[in-house]
């Protein structure tokens, strides 16, 4: 075999140079033409990814277009998560997009921050509400192996509007350490067909998993009302969900859950709903003396000067519900404010302590209250002039 060498010069380096470069653009060309003979390829697969990409962000955004509530629904799915830590529900706790939604009603009960002795005027129903609601609640072993007595599975509150029966529920959870859902009619209405009778089927299985529970409905007139033939069909549906599970709790035994409703009409409440609230509590307006004991609880924490005279008060107050002798209280501190504000104009009389409440700052109050009773009483609405 013979080899022959080139010789050593300037024509042998042109040629290995040339024979270098070709032999680094062959790829490159090679590449190239592939390129172009598949660019029809490469065009239409930018084109489906486009298309996939507008079609996602399309639908997504058609989706939020006809559900206006989906923000809301985060939002009350993140409210129900942090509560449910507050109160110290299991992580292992596992709640469907439903009790979610449910549970972003979820009062903690340390939050309440109402008491026994918050409530003035109620003593007999307080007591009467101890023994036949609170005490079965906290002592379930002691009815365990009896069917007639042990906790109501349902608990009506009515009387007059003002009178206390919203606090009274609280103070109720607060003393049997129950979790307290306060249950908004507007959280079991949903547009779509068919997912109202899951909202309602929801707050029972929620309540099932967080109990002992009470399900507290206020004014639960508007929401479970009589039913008459001319109730939408998905009202009427929702009702007799709603219904159905409450006598599944009334047929369990082992489950603490209680179905708690406050109203001022309960003539308008559904006739199988008082059923099966056989526990009701008739909440009235103040007598005199309850009216006192009102006061003195209002004004326990006021500067009071020694010349009021809080029975004269109680005794000229007839007819006032708890809410009224509330904002009496109020504006009867409220002068003082606006006194305080007329002697001392300028910010530096911020510092210096408002005067104590005195008797013609109640008397006052009471005259400003009985004319607004006067102007909002039902004859005096009917016969004020319409624009």
């Amino acid at each position: 075999m013979v080899l022959t060498v080139l010789p050593y010069n300037e024509y042998t380096v042109a040629f290995k140079a040339k024979v270098l470069v070709d032999s680094e653009i062959a790829p490159v060309q090679w590449s190239s033409h592939w390129f172009k003979d598949h660019k029809d390829i490469f065009d239409l697969a930018f084109r489906l990814g486009l298309v996939g990409v507008v079609t996602y962000f399309g639908v997504k955004w058609l989706a939020e277009a006809l559900d206006p509530t989906q923000k809301q629904k985060k939002e009350a799915k993140k409210q129900a998560e942090d509560l449910m830590r507050k109160i110290g529900v299991s992580p292992t706790v596992k709640l469907s997009e439903y009790e979610l939604s449910i549970a972003s009603q979820l009062i903690v009960p340390s939050s309440l921050d109402v008491t026994w002795d918050d409530i003035g005027g109620l003593t007999d129903v307080c007591q009467e509400i101890r023994d036949t609601v609170i005490y079965p609640l906290k002592n379930r072993e002691l009815y365990r192996n009896s069917d007639l007595i042990g906790p109501p599975k349902g608990v009506l509150l009515y009387g007059p509007p003002g009178c206390g029966k919203t606090m009274l529920a609280k103070a109720i959870a607060t003393d049997a350490g129950c979790r307290f859902i306060n249950l908004q009619a507007s959280g079991l209405t949903d547009k779509w067909y068919g997912e109202s009778q899951k909202l309602a089927s929801a707050v029972f299985s929620l309540a099932k998993k967080l109990h002992p529970t009470i399900i507290f409905i206020d004014e639960i007139d508007s929401f479970l009302r009589s039913r008459g033939s001319s109730d939408h069909e998905a009202t009427a549906m929702m009702k007799a969900q709603f219904m159905t599970l409450w006598d599944g709790l009334i047929s369990d035994k082992d489950t603490q859950i209680m179905v708690m409703g406050a109203t001022n009409r309960p003539q308008d409440v559904d006739a199988a709903i008082l059923r099966r609230m056989p526990t009701t509590f008739h909440i009235p307006k103040p007598n005199e003396a309850q009216r006192n004991s009102i006061l003195c609880l209002l004004m326990k924490k006021e500067k009071v000067a020694e010349n009021v005279n809080l029975d004269a008060i109680a005794k000229d107050t007839k007819d006032y519900s708890g809410s009224d002798l509330k904002e009496l209280c109020r504006n009867a501190c409220m002068v003082t404010v606006k006194d305080h504000i007329r002697e001392f104009p300028t910010s530096s009389g911020a510092a210096k302590p408002l005067r104590a409440v005195e008797m013609k700052d109640m008397q006052l109050a009471v005259h400003i209250m009985d004319r607004m009773k006067n102007i909002l009483s039902p004859l005096a609405i009917n016969s004020l002039p319409l624009d």
